[in-house]
C-alpha cells in the first residue's frame, strides 16, 4: 500500500513539474487555508498564538508547544520529512521554517499543487517580530500578527532595561547540546544558544567556536564556565551527575558551584513569542535574587 501511495505522489510531482501546477505555488500566501501542516516548533507556536491552532491538522516532531499541538498527527522530524506523509494529510497549506529537509523531499513538496510558505528563521532577537509577521501574512492574520509582534518587541525592550541593571561581572555560560561518549557538543557563536545567553545577560563561554561543535577537554577548561546550560526535553536531557562527572568539567567554576540550568528546548531556542519569558527565566537562574 505504501508503495502505491509513494508512486502516486511521485506521479503527481512529475506531472506538476512538467506541465501541471507550477512550483510558483511555493511561498504563496493562503488566507483561506483551513488545513495547515506546520513544520517547525516556532511556526506552530506562532500559529496557535494567533488563534489559528484549529486550522493546524498536522505538525512535525519539534512542534511541542502549546500542549494542544501535541494532539495533532505527527508527520516526523522536520529534517527528515516524507512527502507522502505530508501530502497524505490533504493540506491546503504547508507552512515550514527554513531548514526543513531533506532537499529532495522539500523539492517535491514545493512542486506539488499545495501552496508552501517558508519562514525565514535566523537565530537573532531582532528577527522574532519578522517571523511573527510572516506567519500572520501566510494565513491571513496580519492584524493579529502585528499586535503580537509589537507586544513581543515591547517585552524585549523591557527585558533589556532590566538586564542592563544586572551585577558585574557577568556569568560565563556554556550551552551543552549533547554528551555522546563523553564528547561535549557546545553552542558557539552564531547560534540560538549564544543569542539567548546574551539576551539573558550572560557571556557565551564557547565564543571561540562558531555553530554547534564538539569541544575538547582543554577547550572546556579554558572556557571557564560559571554555569552549564542544557535542554531538559527530548533525547538531549542530561543529568547533573553525567555533566559534572566528566573530567573536562571537574575543574570549572560551574562544577565547584554545581551550577547547571535546564530549560525546555523549544522555549530556550525557539526565538518566538515566548522568548522574552525564556530570557527572563534564564536570567533569574543565572542571577538569583536580581529579578
Amino acid at each position: 500500500m505504501r508503495a502505491v501511495l509513494k508512486a502516486g505522489f511521485l506521479s503527481m510531482w512529475l506531472a506538476t513539474a512538467v506541465g501541471g501546477i507550477s512550483a510558483s505555488a511555493s511561498d504563496a500566501t493562503n488566507p483561506s487555508a483551513k488545513r495547515i501542516v506546520s513544520i517547525g516548533g516556532t511556526a506552530t507556536e506562532i500559529l496557535y498564538a494567533l488563534g489559528a491552532g484549529d486550522r493546524v491538522i498536522a505538525r512535525d516532531t519539534t512542534s511541542s508547544y502549546p500542549p494542544e499541538a501535541m494532539k495533532k498527527p505527527d508527520i516526523g522530524y522536520m529534517r527528515a520529512l516524507s512527502p507522502e506523509g505530508i501530502l497524505g494529510q490533504t493540506p491546503d497549506l504547508i507552512l515550514s521554517e527554513e531548514g526543513a529537509g531533506p532537499p529532495d523531499a522539500v523539492a517535491i513538496l514545493k512542486a506539488s499543487a499545495i501552496p508552501m510558505v517558508t519562514i525565514h528563521t535566523p537565530p537573532r532577537v531582532d528577527a522574532i517580530a519578522g517571523k511573527i509577521r510572516d506567519v500572520g501574512a501566510a494565513v491571513g492574520l496580519s492584524d493579529k500578527a502585528e499586535a503580537l509582534a509589537v507586544k513581543t518587541d515591547s517585552d524585549l525592550k523591557t527585558l533589556a532595561a532590566d538586564i542592563a541593571r544586572l551585577p558585574q561581572p557577568r556569568k560565563r555560560v556554556l550551552f551543552v547540546l549533547s554528551l555522546a561518549n563523553g564528547r561535549i557538543m557546545a553552542g558557539g557563536k552564531d547560534t540560538e544558544a549564544a543569542a539567548m545567553i546574551d539576551l539573558a545577560g550572560g557571556v557565551n563561554a564557547a565564543d571561540a567556536i562558531s555553530g554547534y561543535k564538539p569541544l575538547s577537554d582543554e577547550a572546556v577548561i579554558a572556557a571557564r564556565p560559571d554555569v552549564i546550560l542544557v535542554m531538559q526535553s527530548g533525547n538531549h536531557g542530561l543529568s547533573n551527575e553525567a555533566v559534572f562527572a566528566l573530567p573536562a568539567f571537574q575543574s570549572t567554576p560551574a562544577a565547584a558551584a554545581k551550577a547547571l540550568v535546564r530549560m525546555d528546548g523549544l522555549l530556550l531556542l525557539g526565538f518566538g513569542p515566548r522568548t522574552p519569558e525564556a530570557a527572563r527565566s534564564l536570567a533569574s537562574q543565572l542571577y538569583p535574587g536580581s529579578f
